[in-house]
Parts: structure tokens; sequence; C-alpha cells
């Protein structure tokens, strides 16, 4: 009976990962007493809004097998952290770090940083976010945030928290017309403090939303953070894509897995007519994708409501959830967070600690 339970998982496949329960390590325990079989499923990746479907399938590939009367299945998912570059003290409370990249400004990224990571918080994930961008903080805003930090120690930050997300940014400690008149390694300097001096709680992830550019502060930051993985985002235009491949050449000089690219600004809808132009060029971040052989993540439209709802405080994937637009954030999510679930985990943990002590 359980051989045959067993071959009935291995023709349900995970439409996350392309794998079946078995081959991708997600089944847990399997017991088969009589009639009756229990399944333990694990996923490694978030997935509240899939989880009832994934289940149904299950049941019914198990309940087909002759024999068995009845099938129950739990299904859940468990972020666990993942291997980062070597020599990077990592991050307490942190499980992973994601970076969001663009290597030039003005190409969405911040927008696609906040709905990102809400998009993960609706799947289930405990998730925070860094806005690194000490000259230009946007995320205060975006997320609808405000107020100066607070501490309960004296020693670290609390997090601000927006619709369920953990935040902190330079913008909480400075008047929005006040322009930081600061060179490179006070910036890094005051970044490094927000990042390690946040008390974050127990993330799945953390969102960081990279400066533009490759100088000081975002190579320091990708020299001396343990990120697990980095998005690029950019637009289909031939001189953003010069940029966002020297932030992705940066990554890799670094040892930084990048997970993919995002197209952002693809095409553009007209809310009159309905008639699609591509403002910006056609797949050109394919093409980038192509070349350096990553995944094309996600191809986002240029739309006035994305637009409108970030600079309200509320993005899109929290004003329109069940909307068109959502669901590409919240497809982005799940390649993103598959991607990490894929990667080496992080052992770090388990190695037991050395101290030495002068004998008398």
């Amino acid at each position: 009976m359980e051989s045959a339970v067993r071959a009935a998982l291995q023709a349900v496949i995970d439409p996350n990962t392309g794998q079946d329960f078995i081959t991708g390590k997600q089944l847990k325990r399997l017991a088969v007493n009589g009639s009756e079989v229990q399944i333990d499923i694990e996923l490694g990746y978030p997935a509240a809004s899939q989880l009832p479907g994934l289940r149904a399938v299950v049941v019914a590939a198990v309940s087909a097998v002759p024999g068995v009367s009845s099938v129950s299945v739990e299904l859940a998912s468990r972020v666990i952290a993942h291997a980062v570059p070597r020599g990077v003290q990592l991050l307490p409370g942190v499980k992973n770090i994601i970076a969001v990249a663009s290597g030039k400004g003005g190409v969405g990224k911040s927008t696609t940083a906040a709905n990102l990571a809400l998009a993960l918080s609706a799947e289930g994930a405990r998730v925070g976010v860094l806005d690194a961008d000490i000259y230009g903080p946007s995320q205060p805003l975006m997320l609808g945030a405000s107020g100066g930090p607070e501490s309960l120690d004296g020693k670290t930050m609390e997090p601000k928290i927006a619709h369920g997300l953990q935040l902190n940014s330079i913008g909480f400690m400075v008047d929005d017309d006040q322009a930081l008149i600061w060179r490179g390694p006070m910036a890094t300097q005051a970044l490094e403090q927000l990042l390690r001096q946040t008390r974050w709680q127990d993330l799945d992830y953390l969102i960081i939303d990279m400066p533009p550019g490759t100088g000081d502060i975002a190579l320091t930051l990708s020299q001396r953070v343990p990120v697990t993985g980095a998005v690029i985002v950019t637009t289909p235009q031939d001189i953003a894509l010069i940029d966002a491949k020297k932030g992705l050449k940066m990554f890799e000089k670094v040892g930084i897995p990048i997970l993919g690219v995002v197209e952002n600004m693809a095409v553009h809808i007209c809310t009159n007519c309905g008639h699609a132009e591509h403002i910006f060029g056609s797949e050109g971040a394919a093409r980038m994708a192509a070349q350096y052989g990553l995944e094309l993540l996600a191809s986002l439209p240029l739309a006035m409501n994305i637009r409108a709802q970030a600079d309200s405080g509320t993005p899109t994937v929290v004003a329109e959830p069940d909307g068109p637009t959502a669901a590409l954030y919240k497809d982005l999510a799940r390649k993103v967070a598959v991607k990490i679930a894929a990667q080496s985990k992080d052992y770090s943990a388990k190695f037991p600690s050395i101290t030495v002590s002068k004998s008398t």
C-alpha cells in the first residue's frame, strides 16, 4: 500500500517548483494504517493562498489508490535560513535577506521592493523592509509610516510596523525636506547602524531597497551584509539596461546569487481606449536575462494606479489585493521565494561555539 501511495504522490507536481513532493524532499511524513493514510508535506516557501488547492490535489491523487478509504493531509510552509557569502556576519532575527537593486534610479525599484515585501507577507511570511537609500528614502511614504525611532532598551531601535511589515529607514530620523549632505563613509556607517541596530523580530525575509548605482553604499552593503540573493529591477529601455548590468556585475563580483530580473514599466495600457504601448521599448529585460542566463521573474505594467497607490501609502498589493497587478507581484514573490528555497541551507547555527580559557 505504501509504495502505491508514494507512486501516487510522485505523480503530483508542485506547480511552483516543477517537482513532485518526494523528489523535492517536501514529504516529511507518510503513515499508512490499514486503509487510512496520513501525509505531512512541508513547503520551503510561503504559499498561503495555494495551500487549499495543493491539499485538494494530493487528497484526490492518494484517494484514487485502491484500498485507501481516508486521506489526511497536513500541508504547511516553513521558511529556513539559507547560505550567505562567507565571512559576512549574520543578522540576528533575520533568516534571509533579499536585495532589490537597479543600478539606476527612476525605474520603480522602491515600488517593486514594497510590493514584493507585501506579496510575501500576504502569502504568510514574516517580512521586513530596510530602506537603504540614505539620500532619498521613499519607503516611509510608500508604506504609510511616520514618526521618530523608538527604543525599548536604549541600544536598539524598534522597527515601525506598516501593513504587517517591519520597517526602518533614515526617513524616520530626518525631516522630509532635509538634505543629508554626507560623504560615502558617513552614509555607509549610518546604513549599517540601521541594519544591525534595528531589533528585527523573527523575519523570514528582509527586503533591502538598495540605493541606485554601484557606489560606496551599494558596494559596502553588498560586501558586509549577509545577502541571500538579489533581484535586479530595470525598464526595457537601453539606457536603464546599461546600468542594470553594472549592478548585476557588482553582485557577481561579491559572490551574491542573482535570483532574476524584473522588467518594470514594460507596457502602458491606455485607461481610455485600452491601447497597449511599449513606451520604454519592449523585451529589453528579457534579452538581458537571456544574456546572463537568468530568469525574467516578472514583466510589470506602467500604470497610474501603481504610482497613485504607492504615493498614498497603500501599495497595490494591499490596495487591490485581488486585482490583476497584485497577482503579478504575488507571482513574482513566489518565484523569488522558491528560488531561495532551492539554495543551500545555512548550517552556521548548528556549529558549536568555541571558547578559549586559560588553564590554571
